[in-house]
C-alpha cells in the first residue's frame, strides 16, 4: 500500500479517479432504493428513470471534464474548477449549493448504513431480554462520531488507503448480485397492464427523488484533482469512464432486480439484494464499506469547499474568513481544512440526528439538479461567449449542456417546486450578495458579455450575407452624427437617440481635430467616457465612439467607410451647427455636403436654437414644388420621431408652397402620399400656401412655423452648390431646423 509521501511524489493517473467515481455511484443508494423503485415501476419504467438520470449525469460529466481542463487544475475538487473557470462570483453560488449538498449527502450514507444494520437489531429485539425499541440513530450517530475521529487524525489519507480495502469487497459483492440469486417466475412478465396502468407521474417522480442521488456519485473522482500526476487528462477520462460504465451496470442491476423477485417484494424489502446475492456477508460488508468510504470523501470535500470559500473571502466577516480558510499543518505534506471540517461535521451531524431518509433524498435530489443544472448552464453559456481565455483541451458540446441544463430545472420542479423555489433562491441570493462587497466580479456579466458580442458578430455577419433588398423600398435609417461641439450642444445627440429610439440605428461620434498622440488620446478616452455616462443617463441606444483627425472633412472622409455596426452599411450623416453662431461652422458642412454626393449616403443638417426643440408637440414639414423628391424622406423622419415616447403626444403638420394654379393638384399628391404610407398626419394638418412673387419662401416659413418645436426643411445639391451657407440662413425666427437631402426618394407604403 503506497504511502502519502508516494502518492504526493508520483500521483495518480486516471484509474483511481475512475474507481472512485464508480463505486460511489453505484453504492450505498442504489443498494437499498434502487429495488423499491423497481418495485414501483416495473421493468421499462425502471430504464426510463435510469435513462432520465442519465439525461443529467453525461452532461454534467462533460461539462465538468471540459471545466477541469481549462486550465491547471490544483487541489480543492469542483468548487476550485468552477470558481477558476467561470470567476468567484459565479463560483461561489455554485459552491454554496455544492457545499450543502455535500453535507447533506455525507449525513445520507450514514443514515443508510445505519438500516443495513436493521436485520441484526430485529433479531436482537425478538429476544426474551429486549427491553427497547430499534431506533437508527443508535448506529448512525456513534459510527458519524468515529468517522470524524478517524478523519480529523488521517485525513485524506484515509479515503486513499481505504480503497485498497473497499474496492474488493464492492467487485466481490456486485458479482455475487449479478450472478447469484434464484429467477423468479412472477417477474418474467416484462409488461403487466396493471403496474404500468398505475405508475402516474407523481409516482414515477417520488421513485426518481428516492433514487437520484444514487447517479450522482460521478463528481467523487474529482476530490483526487490534488493527488493526480495530470489531472487536466486524468479527471475526463476517469469521471466520464465512470458514467459510461455506471449507466450500463445500472441497466443490468435494475434487470436483475426485476428477474429476481416479485415487484411486491421488491417494494417492501430494502434489502432484497442480500437476499439475491444468495451470501449476504460480503453484500453488507461492502454496503458498509462503501457507505463509510462515500461519506469519508464527502465529509472531505465539504471541508475542503468550506475551506476554498473562505480563502476566497467570501464571507463578510474576515475574521471567518480566516478562521475557515486556516489548514492544519501538523503534517506538511498533507495538510487539512481542520476548522472547516469541523463546522461541516456539525451540521452532518445534525442531518443525521433529523433522520427521515425520504426528506432528506427529496432535497438532496433537488440540490443536485440545482447544482448540476448550474454547471450545464455555465458552460452551454461558454460555447456561446467563446472567450479566448476559456481553453479547455476537453470539448463538450453545447446542445449536450444545454439538454443537461433543461432536464435538471424541469425535474427540480417536479420533484418537489418548494425545495426548488427555496434552492434556486439561495444560489440567486448568494450571487447577488456576494457580487455586492466582492471585488473580484468576474460573473455572469462577462459571460453574457461574450454571448451578446458572439450573437451580435454573427447577425451582422448574416445581414450582410443575406440578399439585400431594395433600400428605397425597405429603408430603415443607420444614422452617424459627427459633432465637435458634443458637451456644448445636446441637441444632436437627443436628435440621434430619438431616431435610433425604435426604427434605426445610430451611432455617434464625437471629433476631436489633431493628429494621434497620447495627449490627444486620453482626451478621446475622457470624452469617451463622459459620452457613454451621458447615453446611459439618457437610456439611449446608440452606439458612442470618438475620432481624432487633423480636419473635419478628413475624419468624413473616415467615417463614410466605416462598416456598419449592425452589418448593414450606413446611410445616412447628420452634421450639426449652432444658428447664433454659424458662419465657420456652416463652411465646413457645405464642403463635406458636396464630399457626400460622391457617396450613397443621405445627408441632415440640424440648426440648433437655444429652444432646444421646445415642447416636443408639433413638427413641422416643409415640401417645396421644385423640392419633391425630398418629401419621402422628411415626412419618413418625421413619422420615425413619434415613435420616441418624448415626441409621442407631437402632432406632424405637413405645410407646401407651390403656385396658386397647383394647390388642389398638390394637395392631392400629398394626401395619396400620406395615405399610401399610412402615416398619421390627417388631412386638417395639410396646408397648402400659394407661393406670391414678392414673399420668398423663407418668409413664409418662418412667420408659419415660428411656434414649431422642430421645423423640417428640404435642401437640393444645387441649391448647397450654387448658394454654399446662405442655403442654412435667414431661420432667425423659428426653432431647431433640420435640413433633409435624400439621394434617391424613400417608399412610404
Amino acid at each position: 500500500m503506497p504511502s502519502i509521501n508516494l502518492i504526493n511524489r508520483q500521483g495518480f493517473g486516471s484509474f483511481p479517479v475512475f474507481i472512485t467515481s464508480l463505486v460511489t455511484l453505484l453504492g450505498a443508494v442504489m443498494f437499498l432504493q434502487l429495488g423499491g423503485a423497481v418495485g414501483q415501476l416495473g421493468l421499462v419504467n425502471s430504464f426510463w428513470l435510469v435513462l432520465l438520470a442519465h439525461l443529467v449525469t453525461v452532461p454534467t460529466a462533460m461539462a465538468l471534464s471540459e471545466i477541469a481542463t481549462n486550465q491547471k487544475v490544483e487541489g480543492g475538487g469542483e468548487y476550485f474548477i468552477i470558481s477558476r473557470s467561470f470567476g468567484i462570483t459565479i463560483g461561489v453560488s455554485i459552491g454554496v449549493a455544492l457545499y450543502l449538498s455535500q453535507v447533506i449527502l455525507t449525513a445520507l450514507y450514514i443514515i443508510i448504513l445505519s438500516r443495513a444494520f436493521e436485520p441484526l437489531f430485529d433479531y436482537l429485539l425478538r429476544s426474551p431480554l429486549s427491553i427497547y425499541v430499534y431506533d437508527h440513530r443508535v448506529v448512525s450517530v456513534p459510527v458519524f462520531l468515529g468517522l470524524c475521529l478517524l478523519v480529523f487524525q488521517f485525513g485524506t489519507r484515509l479515503l486513499v488507503n481505504a480503497l485498497y480495502v473497499v474496492v474488493p469487497l464492492w467487485v466481490l459483492a456486485l458479482l455475487l448480485f449479478l450472478f447469484g440469486g434464484p429467477q423468479t417466475e412472477a417477474s418474467w412478465t416484462l409488461w403487466d397492464p396493471e403496474v404500468y396502468s398505475n405508475v402516474s407521474g407523481s409516482v414515477f417522480f417520488d421513485a426518481f427523488a428516492h433514487t437520484f442521488p444514487a447517479f450522482c456519485g460521478l463528481t467523487a473522482g474529482l476530490g483526487l484533482s490534488g493527488y493526480l500526476r495530470e489531472p487536466r487528462r486524468s479527471l475526463p477520462r476517469g469521471i466520464i469512464g465512470a458514467t459510461v460504465v455506471g449507466l450500463l451496470l445500472f441497466i443490468a442491476v435494475v434487470f436483475k432486480l426485476f428477474m429476481s423477485r416479485p415487484l411486491a417484494d421488491l417494494q417492501t424489502n430494502e434489502l432484497v439484494m442480500f437476499e439475491v446475492a444468495g451470501w449476504g456477508l460480503p453484500l453488507a460488508l461492502a454496503l458498509g464499506g462503501v457507505s463509510l468510504l462515500s461519506a469519508t470523501g464527502s465529509l472531505l470535500m465539504a471541508g475542503r469547499t468550506l475551506q476554498a470559500l473562505g480563502a476566497d473571502r467570501i464571507f463578510p466577516n474576515i475574521n471567518l474568513n480566516r478562521w475557515l480558510a486556516k489548514m492544519n499543518r501538523m503534517n506538511p505534506q498533507n495538510p487539512q481544512p481542520l476548522q472547516a471540517t469541523v463546522v461541516s461535521a456539525v451540521l452532518v451531524l445534525g442531518v443525521v440526528l433529523f433522520d427521515n431518509l425520504p426528506v432528506v433524498l427529496e432535497v438532496l435530489s433537488v440540490l443536485f439538479n440545482v447544482t448540476f443544472g448550474s454547471i450545464c448552464l455555465i458552460s452551454f453559456l461558454e460555447h456561446f461567449a467563446a472567450d479566448p481565455a476559456y481553453r479547455p483541451s476537453f470539448r463538450s458540446k453545447w446542445y449536450v449542456s444545454l439538454v443537461g441544463a433543461v432536464t435538471c430545472f424541469v425535474l427540480m420542479f417536479r420533484i418537489d417546486f418548494r425545495y426548488a423555489v427555496l434552492f434556486i433562491t439561495v444560489v440567486v441570493g448568494t450571487y447577488f450578495f456576494v457580487n455586492t462587497y466582492q471585488s473580484r466580479r468576474q460573473g455572469l456579466s462577462t459571460i453574457f458579455q461574450g454571448v451578446a458580442f458572439q450573437i451580435s458578430r454573427r447577425l451582422q455577419i448574416f445581414l450582410q450575407q443575406a440578399k439585400k433588398e431594395s433600400d428605397a423600398e425597405h429603408w430603415r435609417p443607420s444614422l452617424i452624427c459627427v459633432s465637435t461641439h458634443s458637451f456644448e450642444r445636446v441637441a444632436a445627440f437627443h436628435l440621434l437617440r430619438w431616431i435610433s429610439y425604435k426604427y434605426g440605428f445610430g451611432t455617434f461620434i464625437h471629433f476631436i481635430p489633431g493628429y494621434l498622440s497620447k495627449e490627444t488620446n486620453k482626451k478621446a478616452n475622457d470624452a469617451l467616457q463622459q459620452l457613454v455616462q451621458m447615453s446611459d443617463t439618457t437610456h439611449s441606444n446608440i452606439y458612442i465612439d470618438t475620432l481624432i483627425s487633423p480636419s473635419l472633412k478628413a475624419a468624413i472622409s473616415q467615417v463614410v467607410q466605416l462598416p456598419g455596426i449592425t452589418g448593414k452599411e450606413n446611410n445616412l450623416i447628420m452634421f450639426e451647427f449652432a444658428k447664433n453662431s454659424a458662419d465657420e461652422e456652416l463652411e465646413d458642412i457645405v464642403e463635406n455636403l458636396k464630399l457626400i454626393k460622391a457617396t450613397d449616403f443621405d445627408a441632415i443638417v440640424l440648426g440648433s436654437s437655444d429652444r432646444t426643440f421646445g415642447y416636443h408637440h408639433e413638427i413641422d414639414i416643409w415640401i417645396t414644388f421644385n423640392d419633391y423628391e425630398n418629401a419621402s424622406l422628411m415626412i419618413l423622419l418625421g413619422y420615425i420621431l413619434l415613435g420616441h415616447p418624448d415626441w409621442r403626444e407631437a402632432n406632424i403638420k405637413i405645410l407646401a408652397i407651390c403656385p396658386e394654379d397647383e394647390l388642389a393638384e398638390q394637395k392631392a399628391n400629398i394626401m395619396e402620399l400620406i395615405n399610401s404610407g399610412r402615416l398619421p398626419i390627417s388631412a386638417a394638418n395639410v396646408e397648402l400656401i400659394a407661393q406670391k412673387e414678392n414673399v420668398d419662401t423663407k418668409t413664409i416659413i418662418n412667420q408659419k412655423s415660428r411656434r414649431a418645436d422642430l421645423t423640417i426643411i428640404g435642401i437640393r445639391s444645387e441649391a448647397v452648390k450654387h448658394n454654399g451657407e446662405e442655403v442654412f440662413k435667414g431661420y432667425d425666427q423659428v426653432g431647431d431646423v433640420l435640413f433633409v437631402n435624400t439621394k434617391t426618394m424613400k417608399a412610404l407604403r
